[in-house]
């Protein structure tokens, strides 16, 4: 038998034996998670300097600590997320009790990307774990570092019958994706997501696909420039621009992008000094073949901030475009670097329609010391996030949901508990208590008997209902992400 074909005969096999869904055993494999980053700081840090150059404060900030964050989260909470949910019973069900009972999929595929190579590979996995499913990680071939970690460490912290790291590029993961899974979770590109749709589909496997998403800010007149420079400046630049939720371009007036060049200029000097270039805590673009995309979109506009690269160092200076046109290759793609263009629109009406006639983003900015300026914002577009006078803040709360509308994640909104919900299905069962104290199930000819409470043996398939994915929403609406903080004005 094949190598790989047998790995997840393993899994599957260890899934069915219903060892992995005690809650000590859960508990057990997320403190090995735990023990891997504590155990391998260092060489995890090497690892991101030497795929992305990211700085230790950043990669600290944007990796590590969510990824432990994560971790604490999942062990704090598991036996609550593992309790029944009680639900109301009608009249002919009066003494009766009914409850949803969420249950993992079982054979997991995270297919991780690049850009931030730790953090979007562990933290699916906390909640794969958390679930109680069995997993195969897939990290990204282009941060190979990362990739070599966790494909040689990783698996000394995990139950290998449980767990296991699968390597190659896009050849090896499309064979992958010819074999049936309970759930696939991607991260990466609209093209490459279109491919794993189509993949699972052919298998009927629910997926999460997390696809990234040109992301407007715009900027009203009534604004502080310098705070607002710094703000979209920080989110811009942050990881060289390669996160998927950045600000991907500037709407503003005129005057305001006047105003807001040199407080931008300013604000790239603050943060990486004179020469960008020889600053530790600028970030490089991940592949050669990213940097020559990059370095085609500067021509989509006028170079006023920024522009410099070194195809030898993957290197593209934080770079400012204006006179650029909606036509252009850099406003008809995800720009994913560090260029960020600036349109000028007549006002808040136009900006808005400008918005509206774009895919629905994955995150959407407003800055305006005017509350009103920033709630018609709100009000009046579509997008999975969004963030009133800051930029990428609403990232950091746990307590806030994430997903996408659209085509950048074509699946419901991931709740606060979002990678465990979002690998678990819920299982309604309407549960009759006889006279002598014992539990009998009714049954749903579409989903079959179960076991009971107290009885043994591993359960029975997730439920029809949970095709979606998740128990949130049930896919028919979408949850959008709210953080809003007040400009200072001096």
């Amino acid at each position: 038998m094949d190598p790989r074909a047998e790995t997840l005969q393993r899994l599957r096999d260890t899934f069915r034996s219903g060892r992995t869904r005690p809650r000590a055993f859960r508990a057990s494999q997320l403190e090995g998670l735990s023990r891997f980053l504590r155990d391998h700081r260092d060489r995890l840090l090497g690892a991101l300097a030497d795929d992305l150059h990211k700085a230790p404060f950043e990669a600290e900030l944007s990796e590590l600590s969510i990824c432990q964050t994560e971790i604490n989260l999942a062990l704090n909470n598991l036996r609550s997320w593992m309790q029944d949910q009680p639900v109301a019973t009608n009249l002919a069900t009066r003494l009766d009790t009914a409850f949803i009972r969420k249950e993992p999929f079982g054979l997991v595929l995270i297919v991780a990307p690049w850009n931030y190579p730790l953090n979007l590979a562990v933290v699916p996995l906390v909640g794969a774990i958390a679930a109680g499913n069995c997993v195969v990680l897939k990290p990204s071939e282009l941060s190979r570092g990362v990739e070599r970690v966790l494909a040689e460490v990783l698996p000394r912290y995990l139950d290998p019958s449980c767990f296991a790291v699968v390597l190659g590029g896009p050849q090896e993961t499309a064979s992958l994706l010819e074999n049936k899974f309970d759930y696939i979770f991607f991260t990466g590109s609209p093209r490459v997501g279109r491919l794993v749709m189509a993949a699972a589909a052919r298998h009927l496997t629910p997926v999460t696909l997390e696809l990234g998403g040109k992301n407007p800010c715009y900027v009203d007149d009534a604004v502080d420039v310098q705070t607002v420079a710094d703000r979209v400046a920080w989110a811009r630049f942050f990881n060289a621009g390669q996160t998927c939720v950045a600000p991907d371009y500037v709407l503003c007036s005129a005057d305001t992008r006047d105003r807001l060049l040199p407080a931008l200029g300013a604000a790239v000097r603050r943060f990486y000094g004179d020469d960008p270039r020889r600053s530790p805590d600028l970030g490089r673009v991940v592949s050669p073949g990213h940097f020559r995309r990059l370095r085609a979109l500067l021509d989509g506009g006028r170079v006023a901030i920024g522009g410099q690269t070194d195809e030898g160092e993957r290197y593209v200076a934080p770079t400012v475009l204006v006179d650029v046109k909606e036509d252009q290759p850099v406003m008809r793609e995800e720009i994913f670097g560090p260029i960020l263009p600036i349109l000028t629109v007549g006002g808040l009406d136009e900006a808005i329609a400008f918005i509206n006639r774009q895919d629905k983003p994955l995150a959407l900015y407003a800055f305006s010391n005017c509350s009103r300026v920033v709630r018609q914002v709100l009000d009046r577009t579509s997008s999975g996030g969004f963030c009133g006078n800051d930029g990428l803040m609403h990232m950091t709360l746990t307590s806030l949901p994430f997903g996408g509308v659209g085509s950048f994640l074509p699946l419901p909104t991931l709740p606060p508990t979002r990678f465990l919900e979002a690998l678990v299905g819920p299982r309604p069962r309407p549960l009759h208590l006889s006279g002598g104290g014992h539990w009998s199930a009714s049954r749903d000819p579409l989903l079959g008997p179960g076991p009971l409470p107290g009885e043994g043996g591993p359960h029975w398939a997730p439920a029809a209902t949970a095709a979606h994915g998740n128990n949130h929403n049930d896919g028919l609406c979408n949850a959008r992400l709210l953080c809003a903080k007040h400009c200072s004005k001096g």
